[in-house]
């Protein structure tokens, strides 16, 4: 098609699509559009009687377009789309209309010129700017043979000049012609560079092979002969190539000499010198009511905790690394923090401390979990860091100082300085406006990192586009487990064409984890928020990363974690009258009100943008704009030639994430440096702890393993759609062989106008590895497609590990290029086997659990706070009944497959704090005080409410987590189960000190606040636990652990054998009400 035509709207969305032909209103409106689904081919879609008709348009082998209309109405081929509109006016060709109305395109508002809109880094020009003007009368010949008379050639050889006048003169017109007749080589520029650089050339082959020998000495790793072999044959290459070849060996010597340097300085018997140095924090120790100065030193090298009465004091009390068992956190007093260890065998000390602050708790906290993590016996980590920053340089270079960067010192919620010294494994920086070269940038923040971490980081891909830039650095122990590296880059500035806006991505797998990161520039202006809008679009749809099997997906379903940072440019909404009002309130440190009228949060609420994606509250100052070369004062005022521009203080800089379901996810760090002052904007850090899935080896025989696949059941789909199509669901794993699809489901339309599809046959999924070890950390991608042009209509994701204990019923939100789209309900079960869930290292630390707050610690955070998304996008329901814990028998009851307040998402219970129903009773200053406490527990409410039910209050706990209910959608077969039951408490995934009571809607699961039917009163020493429950029938899931394996430390009910009287393992009390109904099947939320 040459010519422009209103009815062709290029890469519009489907949903976009269906829009426009709804608002025309008219039977025979029609547009086309790209496909989703195939390159190169098109979908016509049409409007009949309120419902939308798509049909493909494909092209043939010969580039010939026809449209896949009616069975029995003969195929017509046609040239160009014009053309095949033309033939479609007329009835009877197969469409349900004829077309009659085109659907014009709507305008779409260019983002205005900035002052910055070119590529960076152009070579000068010194030819007269008139030259220009008079090349569209000359040729281009006389043009170039024009600007050479206002060169001084003077400093070059005189042969030299004569080849270059001769090509000008003769040679450039002809390799004008060839790059018009397509054939991108420049056979006269080739001639003229390598007559040029003959001596160049020659130098080259001598120096090259040199070279070579010099970086085999420096790398152990290559074969030898491989360089001289590969010079020997390159002879032949071009000069510009071989000069490129030249410059990357230079580099790589620089490079492995500078580490060769370091590893000699920096290693002692093969293992790197202690980096991070030895720690200690004063705290405090209630014993017999009276508070007593302590101090705890932590040596992460050597991996032990010392127990000191004075700082200079003895160091006869520690504790190894392997006998500290677990760390729970306190939500009521900010400072506190438990300590779980194991004293001698089956003796566990129990202990509690007071830091001076909530941030010395936190870097407590993490130097331990590096020293479990350092001498953890597990061959491949289970659990990551990840620093994630942004920064607008403001076309300014850095600073010499850039530290507190990495360290994640300023403003917000920072790191202590103790743990200034902990390496993340993963370090992603993400630029805008950068005026540094890629490798000038690159070796600056290796430079950093080497001196902050005392570790030479390796660079796992660099991407740019213009001045946007994205660098991702890693630990070099990390270097075989990283792979799958991918990179690519999405252009929104002007017509969508400049990259002076838009944004560069990388992804890749570490071992079976995949992760996404996406450092965007967005266009700016406060008045441009619904451009941003179409721009993140845009970066959705169109930048190419992960694996490419799952192209039905956008990148916000392809991997485990996937990071977005950047200048998102959403500024505060307000008007320009109440700027030294917002300065005032950012003085004083409110931002609350602000973060209200923030448009990120504002179109996060409203679903237009990051729809499920988090954010770590705010607490830091707006990041920009900045007057250079002091953080004291903004600069909200920009004269222009059209009057005076206001730039409100705004948080443009933002770091979001998106993970699959029940995967753990903690923000440790988000603020903004405040030493950092070349730039109109402050850098922004963000510190990640995330689970991740190593290889696997199966333990088990592979003739004893499970039979059977993973079962979906009882799917249906609300899709919000006006297409007259029929619909089918394709399953998407890396632990399956090749995508399933169904058969097509049943169709009911429904009165608000969207349409519900039953998928009421089973579908087993046969994965490749039967494990359930395997099974608990897969994850299936769902996809909803239409059966007449292969397109999605939305997807979603399930976790299979919520199926971990029964057959679970799911809810998942589908979303098609950043847009809900509906909501698919179904239930899963995995094929039955014995098996101990793997304890991980992330679930060393853990949150009490409160019945006073009720907060889980969650992914979601406060919505009133900062206007951040409480909606996951999927929720599962509880198991039929509550499933005693394993080691816990019948004593804590009152959990499901997942603890609300634990930082796993895995459901694991650790060890029970007295193994052997006996309290450790030695009284050294260090172990006295537990039975000294006993008689206070009841009132103290880290061990939980000893003397009163918690029926209410858990009721209250539970719904607080509930996703919160889709007003636009409800579930077909909600009633068929237990309407008392909740939905499943989701894990926790953001860990921070404080409590977060915020107030959740007010729609309920249930109108009973209690479980069970006939609850047993409990007696005094069995008071706040819930009820003892028989053990599970035989044909439920017999995969459940061993009662006596597992425990948890923060239960507070689990009292020495004095107090109560343990059930036996194995032997629950038998209650006749609580028998499991293994046939009833879990309720859908609502």
């Amino acid at each position: 098609m040459q010519s422009y035509q209103p009815w062709c709207h290029g890469t519009i969305s489907r949903s976009k699509a269906e829009d426009l032909l709804s608002k025309a209103a008219r039977d025979g409106s029609f547009l086309i559009r790209a496909s989703e689904s195939i390159q190169g081919a098109y979908a016509l879609c049409v409007l009949y009687q309120n419902c939308v008709y798509t049909y493909r348009i494909l092209p043939n082998v010969d580039k010939k377009l026809s449209v896949q209309a009616s069975e029995g109405v003969p195929i017509r081929f046609f040239s160009v789309l014009t053309e095949l509109v033309e033939a479609y006016y007329s009835p009877n060709m197969g469409l349900v209309t004829h077309l009659q109305y085109p659907v014009h395109r709507e305008e779409e508002v260019d983002e205005e010129q900035e002052s910055q809109i070119l590529p960076p880094q152009l070579p000068p020009r010194n030819f007269a700017g008139n030259d220009l003007r008079e090349s569209d009368s000359m040729s281009l010949s006389e043009t170039y043979l024009m600007r050479l008379q206002h060169m001084d050639l003077s400093t070059i050889p005189e042969e030299h000049q004569l080849a270059i006048q001769e090509y000008f003169r003769t040679s450039v017109s002809l390799d004008a012609e060839q790059v018009h007749n397509g054939f991108p080589n420049l056979p006269g520029l080739n001639k003229l560079t390598m007559a040029i650089c003959k001596n160049l050339n020659s130098e080259i082959s001598r120096i090259l092979p040199v070279l070579e020998i010099f970086h085999r000495m420096l790398d152990q790793q290559l074969s030898p002969g491989i360089g001289l072999k590969q010079i020997s044959g390159d002879l032949g290459q071009s000069v510009p190539f071989r000069l490129e070849q030249l410059t990357k060996l230079l580099y790589s010597i620089e490079d492995k000499a500078k580490s060769s340097m370091f590893e000699s300085v920096g290693c002692e018997g093969g293992h790197r010198k202690s980096l991070i140095p030895l720690v200690t924090f004063e705290v405090k120790q209630e014993s017999l009511g009276i508070s007593m100065k302590m101090f705890l030193k932590v040596d992460v090298e050597n991996g032990k905790l010392y127990l000191k009465k004075s700082k200079d004091g003895p160091e006869d009390k520690f504790f190894m690394h392997n006998k500290i068992l677990q760390l729970v956190k306190s939500q009521k007093m900010h400072a506190k923090l438990v300590i779980v260890a194991e004293k001698e065998k089956e003796k566990i000390l129990r202990r509690e401390f007071v830091f001076d602050d909530t941030k010395k708790r936190e870097g407590f906290c993490q130097l331990l979990q590096q020293m479990k993590n350092k001498h953890s016996e597990k061959p491949e980590p289970d659990m990551i860091t990840v620093f994630v920053g942004t920064w607008n340089m403001g076309n300014a270079g850095p600073p010499h100082n850039i530290d507190s960067w990495f360290q994640c010192k300023g403003q917000g919620k920072t790191r202590d300085d103790t743990a200034d010294h902990i390496p993340h494994d993963f370090y992603v920086i993400g630029t805008q406006e950068d005026p540094l070269g890629e490798r000038e940038w690159a070796d600056t923040v290796k430079s950093v990192l080497r001196k902050i971490t005392n570790i030479t980081f390796k660079q796992v891909a660099t991407h740019t586009l213009w001045n946007i830039r994205i660098v991702v650095l890693a630990k070099p122990e990390h270097e075989n487990r990283i792979s799958h590296v991918f990179s690519d880059s999405v252009k929104t500035g002007i017509a969508n064409t400049l990259g002076n806006k838009g944004a560069v991505g990388v992804s890749f797998m570490f071992n079976r984890s995949s992760f996404g990161f996406v450092n965007s520039h967005l266009t700016s202006g406060s008045e441009k928020k619904l451009r941003r809008n179409q721009n993140y679009t845009n970066i959705l749809r169109f930048v190419n990363l992960g694996d490419k099997k799952l192209n039905p997906f956008d990148i916000t379903h392809r991997f485990t974690h996937l990071f977005w940072l950047g200048d998102l440019n959403y500024r505060v909404e307000f008007p320009s009258t109440e700027a030294e009002n917002i300065v005032t309130k950012i003085r004083q440190q409110q931002y609350q009100e602000l973060l209200s009228r923030d448009q990120l949060n504002t179109e996060r609420n409203d679903g237009k943008v990051f729809l499920h994606f988090d954010e770590e509250e705010i607490t830091f100052p707006p990041t920009y704009r900045f007057e250079r070369d002091t953080r004291e004062k903004y600069a909200y005022t920009k004269a222009k030639a059209t009057g005076t521009k206001y730039n409100l203080p705004s948080w443009c800089d933002r770091v979001l994430w998106k993970s699959y379901p029940l995967v753990h996810v903690v923000c440790q760090a988000y603020g903004c440096t405040n030493d950092i002052m070349t730039s109109d904007h402050s850098p922004l850090f963000a510190s990640f702890e995330v689970g991740v899935a190593s290889q696997f080896v199966s333990k088990q025989d592979m003739n004893s393993a499970p039979q059977g696949g993973i079962q979906i059941r009882n799917c249906i789909a609300t899709l919000m759609t006006k297409s007259k199509t029929k619909f089918f669901i394709e399953y998407h794993s890396s632990c399956l062989e090749k995508k399933v699809k169904t058969i097509e489901g049943e169709n009911m339309e429904k009165s608000d106008g969207s349409i519900k599809v039953s998928f009421r046959n089973q579908v087993e999924l046969t994965p490749i590895i039967s494990d359930p070890e395997y099974l608990l950390d897969q994850h299936i991608l769902i996809c909803v497609k239409s059966t007449d042009c292969d397109e999605s209509y939305g997807e979603g994701c399930v976790a299979l590990r919520a199926a971990q204990f029964s057959y679970r019923e799911f809810q998942v939100t589908l979303t098609h290029h950043g847009e809900k789209t509906g909501i698919l309900t179904g239930g899963i079960q995995l094929p039955t086997s014995e098996c101990k869930p793997t304890e991980k290292l992330y679930d060393f630390i853990k949150i009490e659990s409160s019945d006073d707050t009720g907060s889980s610690k969650g992914k979601g955070v406060d919505a009133n706070k900062s206007g951040n998304v409480v909606d996951k996008g999927w929720s599962y329901s509880l198991p039929q009944k509550s499933l005693p814990i394993a080691g816990q028998g019948s004593k804590d009851t009152k959990k499901g497959g997942y603890d609300v307040g634990s930082r796993s998402p895995t459901g694991k219970h650790l060890n029970p704090i007295y193994g052997s129903g006996e309290a450790e009773t030695e009284c050294d200053p260090f172990c006295r005080g537990e039975e000294e406490k006993v008689s206070g527990m009841f009132d103290n409410p880290l061990y939980g409410s000893m003397g009163k039910s918690r029926g209410k209050d858990q009721d209250h706990q539970q719904k607080d987590l509930l996703t919160p209910p889709d007003p636009n959608f409800t579930t077909s077969n909600a009633a068929d189960g237990d309407p008392d039951r909740p939905p499943l408490p989701t894990p926790r995934i953001r860990s921070f000190t404080c409590s977060e009571t915020k107030p959740q809607p007010s729609t309920p699961v249930s109108s009973h606040p209690s479980t069970f039917k006939k609850p047993v009163a409990p007696s005094r020493s069995e008071g706040g636990m819930a009820q003892s429950r028989p053990p599970l029938p035989s044909k439920s899931r017999p995969g459940l652990p061993e009662p006596q394996n597992a425990r948890d430390y923060r239960d507070s009910s689990e009292l020495p054998s004095k107090h109560r009287l343990p059930a036996k393992p194995g032997q629950p009390q038998p209650h006749k009400d609580l028998h499991p109904e293994v046939t009833k099947m879990g309720r859908s939320v609502k």
